[in-house]
């Protein structure tokens, strides 16, 4: 940005807002404020009746400055001090100096662009991207009961399949929400999305277990960014009086993808007969297809982003001043239009605009080869971006971001956990019940029998089985236990969590089954043949797709609607902390009536009050990490803590998994005090509702 563009020598007060213009002193220089006074027509009429034929500088019509103009009266001044021999302490006080300014100036601007059918179009854009994060939660706990068949996965690989997710998104939102302090807010969201659509997508068709976790890892990586893009993104087209309530409505959208994807998983899901087979090798199942409509969201947001500008605010921080301003203008344009007042003008004429003090490597074509000149771009990126990370540790915000990287934490651990828990402990309490109704047969005798229909949940005792078929036939949850098998035929047989054990089998043949070695515990095979088994893992049961828990899911979404409405209306009025405070400590204390959690039903209600306390404190803590740090560093610092918040998500999910049928007490106790612990600390931040942003 031309040095012409600024004064760096003026004090904020020569930047007053008044009267709908920004007043500026007399004293020679150009600040877009010297204009001969013109009537609202007159000013109007400057953008109207151009004469093609006259050669005009581009801009000049909308108030920007010529650059000649601004050279011939840089001629006039008093020579100052090149930049290059300027101590950079000192250009960077000119920096923060100027960024206060910049601050109050932005902030006045956004108030005059006013708020209106701009920001509801932003709203939903940016809505659709954070509905893709919400999806991607709770897709592969969707998948998981077809995908372990459909790939054969053993207990760890499901537990990995679990957490890959969550890995791939704490490396997302610290990589890319660096990134968009350096880039750009629109880039790297974009860059975003478009790493999670293709990854999503792909892994939908590939049918390794290997491929399909490294798809989900990028795929989380992607949609990582988003959260902490979007809420920076958003916020900087909002005036201090909007900004709370309006990204507390945003986070709606979150709540929006949850009650998607559930609604999907139980509507596509179990219906088998939604997908294809090419030969025994590929098979594409609904839950491949759930996989796909997934991605919708995120595809949506990506196509209207492509139409959404830049974030003024961040050019500004950039110095590229005339991109900002037309932005604004197109804000304000819109905006008014909308109101039924098209002939209001954009009155700002000029924006103050940092001091730049960052070192730029220009690297010329003819150095070095193209992957030598990109290597050097990227490493001096990250080193940016390594920088802005080590600066939101510096003194001026080293105990902000210890009191917020607590908060993220204890919240994420409990929250996340609980969430992981409540669907287990209902899993665990359907089991115990299916368990109680198990049918027992002891000593049956049968012979010369077909059994061509399904045998579940069933326990067989010392019995006596001779010369019987058993021809397309299920075994579900059946076990047999010293039993006798004897010239016996088995054809085309599916089983599930069935084993045999101390059994003794003569002359038997099994001939296109799943009956593996494994399910024969103990027992003595005397002549018996195993014929073209069933090759892969098939999915066998509808039972398994269990509809419970895809309502659990869709109740546990809908449950934040009223958090969500209370917090959005209520954000500017009590204040962020209040609020993360307040809702943190009703949370912990929810938690306590877990222990009267004794059932399927009651769990669904505990769950549903927790969700909804908690919802809360969540859109607070978006919101104050949005507030507390300056444009430059505002991505990064919620890409680190979000980052941070999906490391508690994944102990959370460890932790607390592990105690399920063994004790409610640890998870219980271990969720209330983090959220007590957190609620606490959330209290000695600083309030943000007054201030502008940074």
């Amino acid at each position: 940005m031309d040095d012409g563009y600024r004064n760096t020598n003026q004090v904020s007060d020569d930047y007053r807002y008044q009267d709908g213009n920004y007043d500026t002193p007399n004293d020679g220089y150009y600040r877009g404020g010297e204009e001969p006074a013109q009537d609202e027509d007159a000013q109007s009429d400057v953008t109207e009746g151009h004469d093609e034929d006259d050669e005009v500088y581009e801009g000049e019509y909308q108030g920007i400055p010529h650059p000649d103009d601004i050279k011939e009266k840089q001629k006039k001044r008093a020579p100052a001090m090149d930049d290059e021999y300027r101590d950079r302490a000192d250009l960077m006080a000119e920096r923060m100096e100027d960024e206060e300014q910049l601050a109050h100036q932005y902030e006045n601007i956004i108030e005059e662009c006013g708020h209106g059918r701009f920001q509801w179009t932003l709203f939903f854009v940016l809505g659709l991207a954070l509905m893709a994060d919400g999806v991607e939660v709770f897709v592969v706990g969707f998948v998981l009961p077809s995908a372990e068949k459909d790939m054969c996965l053993s207990s760890s690989n499901k537990g990995m399949l679990g957490l890959i997710v969550y890995l791939g998104m704490m490396v997302g939102a610290v990589l890319l929400g660096g990134l968009a302090d350096k880039l750009g807010r629109k880039q790297c969201l974009i860059i975003s999305l478009a790493i999670n659509a293709a990854f999503a997508f792909l892994s939908s068709f590939v049918q390794g277990y290997g491929f399909f976790l490294f798809c989900r890892l990028i795929s989380g990586l992607g949609i990582g960014g988003t959260l902490p893009i979007v809420f920076a993104y958003f916020s900087e087209f909002l005036s201090r009086e909007k900004r709370g309530e309006h990204l507390s409505w945003l986070c709606m959208f979150w709540m929006i993808g949850g009650i998607y994807a559930s609604a999907m998983a139980w509507s596509i899901i179990p219906h088998y007969g939604w997908g294809f087979s090419m030969g025994t090798k590929y098979h594409f199942h609904s839950w491949r297809v759930f996989v796909l409509v997934c991605a919708l969201p995120c595809i949506a947001s990506l196509v209207a982003l492509k139409f959404m500008p830049e974030s003024p605010r961040f050019l500004l921080e950039i110095g590229k001043h005339d991109e900002a301003w037309m932005i604004l203008k197109q804000v304000h344009d819109t905006n008014m239009r909308a109101k039924g007042e098209p002939e209001r003008v954009f009155t700002v004429s000029y924006i103050k605009t940092p001091k730049q003090v960052d070192e730029f490597i220009e690297i010329q074509s003819s150095t070095g080869t193209w992957y030598q000149r990109w290597l050097v771009r990227i490493t001096t990126t990250l080193k940016q971006v390594w920088d802005n990370v080590l600066y939101c540790l510096t003194a001026q915000y080293r105990m902000n971001t210890l009191m917020l990287a607590v908060v993220w934490f204890t919240m994420a651990l409990s929250y996340y956990g609980l969430i992981v828990w409540f669907p287990d402990m209902i899993r665990y309490f359907q089991d115990e019940a299916y368990e109680s109704r198990v049918k027992i047969f002891d000593e049956e005798e049968v012979s010369h029998f077909t059994f061509n229909f399904t045998l579940e949940n069933q326990i067989h005792r010392n019995g006596e089985y001779r010369n019987d078929k058993f021809i397309g036939m299920k075994f579900k949850e059946v076990r047999f236990e010293d039993s006798l098998f004897e010239d016996c035929y088995f054809e085309d047989v599916r089983s599930s969590e069935t084993f045999f054990e101390n059994c003794t089998i003569i002359s038997t043949v099994f001939y296109n089954t799943d009956l593996y070695e494994h399910k024969f515990i103990n027992c003595r095979l005397i002549n018996s043949t195993f014929m073209k088994e069933k090759e892969g893992c098939h999915i066998d049961f509808e039972e398994d797709n269990d509809f419970l828990i895809y309502l659990v899911s869709f109740l546990g979404s809908l449950s934040v609607l009223p958090g969500n409405i209370i917090s959005a209306l209520l954000m500017d009025k009590i204040g962020r902390i209040k609020m993360i405070g307040g809702s943190m400590l009703i949370s912990a204390v929810c938690c306590f009536f877990l222990f009267f959690g004794n059932s399927e039903s009651a769990m669904i209600g505990w769950q549903c009050l927790f969700c909804g306390a908690s919802i809360a404190a969540w859109n607070a803590l978006d919101v104050i990490t949005v507030e507390l740090y300056p444009t430059d560093k505002r991505a990064t610092a919620f890409g680190i803590l979000n980052g941070l918040c999906k490391f508690g998500a994944i102990l959370g999910n460890s932790i607390f998994s592990s105690f399920v049928g063994i004790t409610k007490v640890v998870p219980i106790l271990l969720a209330s005090s983090a959220l007590v612990g957190g609620g606490l600390l959330a209290l000695r931040l600083p309030e943000t509702r007054e201030q502008v942003l940074m």
